[in-house]
């Protein structure tokens, strides 16, 4: 088995081994993984934090040693605080990260990091303030950063940084956590997840106070919601069917 870490800023992971095909995730700067296959310029990673698999370009890694991997795999991640930061290497060279970014192997990379840090386990009423932060990011499938993200990459990073794991796709997320028999017992930071016609679990957000969410469609946007799902406060009309709220922590 080989090791490889995201050494650049936001590495795109797509369903086949290139460049036109559709991006399902990201790789950001210090995310590692195992190489489960190599095919030409291409290889096959099963990302460690949330073991989703796909294909990321060779040029667009390093490979570590065994060892690397399992003390990261091993040790609390800590990760960039602010929405856009910056690294450093020796010959004063810039490498901009984005929020979330994960530092513990910085240094080891040759990349010096100034910025705020954050790490630990927070309190369930800090998930808000940070969904809060990706408040108007663009939507983009697959996506994980402030610069475009997809609903379930906004539930999986605002988790991440306040010392929580999520699987990666709603549909993943939704088997997580415990189920809720009603709006009424939801809390911020709880979890709702809607389906389509067929009953498949497409889409994902952040319960908020007072029946409103927190969630991408468009751009992380607020909206109210109800028992029937959530309300448009724009097009002043449902978009999503409300299947079932999950109480993760």
């Amino acid at each position: 088995m080989q090791y490889g870490i995201c050494n650049l800023s936001i590495v795109p992971v797509r369903v086949q081994p290139g460049d036109a095909s559709e991006m399902i995730t990201q790789l950001l700067y210090g995310d590692f993984f195992k190489i489960l296959e190599e095919r030409g310029k291409w290889s096959r990673i099963r990302i460690a934090f949330d073991s989703f698999e796909g294909w990321v370009d060779n040029r667009q890694f390093i490979k570590i040693e065994e060892s690397a991997y399992q003390e990261l795999n091993t040790t609390p991640g800590t990760y960039s605080g602010d929405l856009i930061d910056y690294l450093t290497d020796s010959s004063g060279g810039l490498t901009t990260i984005p929020f979330g970014a994960r530092l513990n192997h910085s240094q080891k990379l040759g990349h010096l990091f100034e910025g705020r840090a954050i790490s630990g386990i927070k309190e369930k009423q800090n998930l808000i303030n940070t969904a809060l932060l990706y408040l108007n990011a663009p939507y983009l499938w697959g996506g994980k950063t402030p610069f475009g993200i997809d609903c379930s990459g906004l539930t999986q990073m605002v988790y991440k940084l306040n010392g929580y794991s999520l699987l990666r796709s709603a549909a993943q997320q939704s088997k997580q956590g415990e189920a809720l028999s009603f709006i009424e017992e939801s809390e911020p930071g709880d979890l709702a997840f809607f389906d389509d016609s067929d009953g498949t679990i497409t889409h994902v957000g952040i319960m908020m106070q007072d029946n409103h969410i927190i969630h991408v469609n468009g751009k992380v946007r607020i909206d109210r919601i109800d028992h029937s799902g959530i309300f448009n406060m724009d097009l002043k009309k449902h978009t999503h069917q409300l299947r079932v709220i999950k109480k993760i922590i």
